[in-house]
């Protein structure tokens, strides 16, 4: 099989969660049913109830917290988003090799997520990753314009001065992809582990006109790519 050529990319960015570690790892589980017990608490709805509202305002907003805050029912989006983060990061295990295919990424390497910044450096300290990038980027950075909301990306772009045709995603979420392909990026999606998977992760057949390589281990990818400095 022919080597992915990345040869042409200086800005590496990569999506946090089911995407620097496995979709099968019981983070975003948890992390969902906070989600549900907020809304449930907030808007005084029974847990089913809740649930409905969390995915409705998914599929229509981006995430649940923008459908909150669209609806003025949340003002605070941080403290939503400390809530929700509150979670037991342990689950995750370290992983140098992913850690060594990462620094070894000639150029910028960056994290943009739509979950906090205190959980991001807490998924990146347990998986052993904290010294791998020079910046990462959340939704309150992106003014809670979550992906795949085309003003977050602008506003990442504008931050780190990033150019499209020198840029590389890595993304579990198709939809967020799409926009990052029309912007002119390289998409990466990491596709899900066989199995149950949340709503957003893709599937592991999954691999639509707008992405340009579907992977189903981010690991094995990063070593096989050919970069600028294995062009020669």
């Amino acid at each position: 099989m022919t080597p992915p050529d990345l040869s042409h990319i200086s800005n590496w960015v990569f999506d946090l969660d089911n995407t620097l570690y496995p979709s099968d790892a019981e983070v975003m589980s948890q992390v969902d049913r906070k989600m549900t017990e907020y809304v449930a608490r907030e808007l005084n709805l029974s847990r089913e109830d809740a649930r409905k509202v969390q995915k409705d305002y998914w599929r229509e907003y981006g995430t649940t917290l923008n459908g909150l805050m669209a609806n003025g029912q949340v003002r605070n989006g941080r403290e939503f988003l400390d809530f929700v983060h509150d979670i037991d990061h342990s689950v995750i295990t370290p992983d140098p090799q992913l850690a060594a295919h990462i620094r070894a990424l000639p150029g910028r390497r960056y994290v943009y997520t739509n979950g906090s910044m205190k959980h991001a450096e807490d998924i990146c300290h347990h998986l052993g990753l904290t010294d791998c990038f020079d910046d990462m980027f959340d939704v309150e950075a992106a003014d809670f314009k979550p992906k795949p909301h085309r003003s977050g990306y602008d506003l990442f772009s504008s931050r780190f001065d990033i150019k499209a045709p020198e840029s590389a995603f890595f993304e579990d979420s198709i939809r967020n992809l799409k926009t990052a392909h029309d912007i002119g990026w390289t998409t990466i999606l990491v596709r899900a582990r066989p199995g149950p998977r949340d709503e957003e992760s893709a599937g592991p057949d999954d691999h639509p006109d707008h992405v340009h390589f579907a992977v189903d281990c981010l690991k094995t990818f990063l070593s096989t790519a050919k970069t600028k400095d294995k062009a020669a």
